[in-house]
């Protein structure tokens, strides 16, 4: 009678735990479900701007400072989640863009500034990306005269016909192709130990070159079209309040995915190019060029190709980023879910941009550097402002209720955007009074 009262209770506490473990393990799939319902904006923004501009400036830095500028990731990972964080808090509570917020609040003069900003900047960009992916074509061989038309024809179909969630797959797809630079770094058989140190340990530099490239890297990494395409990036998947925290850790986990990629660029380049005293370098391509003899063909092949997928991948996302921007400003439908008919000047923008910025890299002799140096000037001027259009709106109890900023928070936030502020005036004072700097900027 003892044996059977034992084995029953044993059977009911099995069928009790396994119910319990079913429990759990719906309560998880549910949690899973609704994280990957949310993420995506976050990882695909800081990702995105490890473009061919950022590229170049991270390769000069590995190759002009070795690991001597590693420390300066720590600081911009707090500043670029910091910053993305508070766009993707005022467009899960709102439901509302960036440009639609500063329209609602500030009225359409200040609307207008950002629209025209967004678009000279967002061009320039734009012709940046495509010189990045004729330059990386260059390497394996392939004409600019036939890379640049297909990649910007691959570029707009991919947006066009796609919806919203079949793009967003895709450019997470292209977010994983960073790894590629990992993998370089790898091979290229670098000094973790010292890397390691460099990175915690800070060793600021008082002359004019460390100076500036730093400057560089913190203007590369937080630029004013990341916080536009952001927030409407939650606010086109219908991201609510309730949602905020899995919003919050898209952004945590796409700002340090952002800058473990930095870390390694910077880290091959190291490795390579400065110890064996390579440190003229002006942009990606001729990186990977010269990886081959140091660190082997695979390296170098795997750089170029990164660099490939950094410009097409920023090529998709930043005429988007500007469409969003005017759109949202003037009241025009926007948004990849909306069909050609439907929202005809988002796409018409969207077309234009991609043209535009194509058509310049094919004309024979244009002037490149000076598109770079006038987008990086006009980028200067445009990132104080959205910064401080951001803080005025993220703490009006009126529009976002009990998510305003914590005053812990608002000191982190201000003290990071004063620093943005200050050291992009530094940028621009060098773009235009020190000519013999430009090429820090690519």
């Amino acid at each position: 009678m003892n044996t059977w009262s034992t084995l029953r209770d044993t059977f009911s506490r099995l069928a009790a735990g396994g119910k319990e473990f079913g429990r759990r393990t719906r309560s998880l799939r549910r949690r899973l479900a609704i994280i990957l319902a949310v993420v995506g904006p976050g990882i695909i923004t800081s990702n995105v701007d490890n473009d061919a501009g950022g590229i170049t400036v991270y390769t000069q830095a590995g190759a002009q400072f070795g690991y001597a500028l590693l420390w300066s990731l720590i600081p911009m990972t707090i500043a670029l989640y910091v910053s993305e964080e508070m766009c993707a808090r005022m467009g899960v509570v709102t439901g509302k863009g960036l440009s639609d917020l500063i329209r609602e609040e500030f009225g359409f003069r200040s609307t207008f500034f950002v629209m025209l900003a967004a678009f000279v900047v967002d061009l320039g960009n734009t012709v940046a990306e495509f010189a990045g992916v004729a330059a990386a074509m260059q390497i394996f061989g392939v004409s600019k005269y036939v890379s640049v038309p297909l990649a910007a024809l691959a570029v707009w179909v991919l947006v066009v016909r796609g919806s919203y969630r079949q793009v967003e797959k895709i450019f997470l797809v292209a977010c994983g192709l960073y790894l590629s630079y990992i993998v370089s770094a790898i091979l290229a058989k670098p000094d973790w130990l010292l890397a390691a140190k460099q990175t915690v340990l800070p060793s600021l530099h008082m002359n004019t070159g460390y100076l500036l490239m730093l400057t560089a890297l913190i203007g590369t990494t937080i630029a004013p079209w990341q916080f536009f395409y952001l927030q409407a990036g939650f606010v086109e998947k219908r991201v609510a309040a309730r949602q905020y925290k899995h919003a919050r850790l898209d952004v945590l986990v796409g700002s340090v995915s952002c800058m473990v990629i930095v870390f390694f660029i910077i880290v091959c380049c190291a490795a390579t190019l400065n110890v064996h005293g390579l440190t003229s370098i002006t942009d990606a391509a001729q990186a990977a060029e010269a990886l081959k003899p140091l660190a082997g063909r695979w390296a170098a092949s795997l750089f170029a190709f990164g660099l490939l997928n950094a410009s097409l991948f920023a090529a998709s996302i930043l005429p988007l980023s500007t469409a969003h921007v005017i759109c949202e400003g003037l009241g025009f439908e926007a948004g990849l879910d909306n069909k050609l008919k439907e929202a005809p000047t988002f796409y018409s923008l969207y077309t234009l941009l991609i043209v535009a910025g194509a058509g310049i890299i094919l004309i024979p002799k244009a002037p490149l550097m000076k598109i770079l140096v006038l987008s990086q000037v006009a980028n200067g001027v445009w990132l104080p402002v959205v910064l401080i259009f951001m803080l005025l709106l993220i703490n009006r109890r009126d529009l976002m209720g009990e998510h305003t900023n914590s005053w812990g928070f608002n000191v982190i936030a201000w003290g990071a955007s004063i620093i943005m502020i200050v050291l992009t005036l530094v940028l621009l004072y060098a773009e235009i009074f020190l000519p013999s700097a430009a090429g820090l900027f690519g």
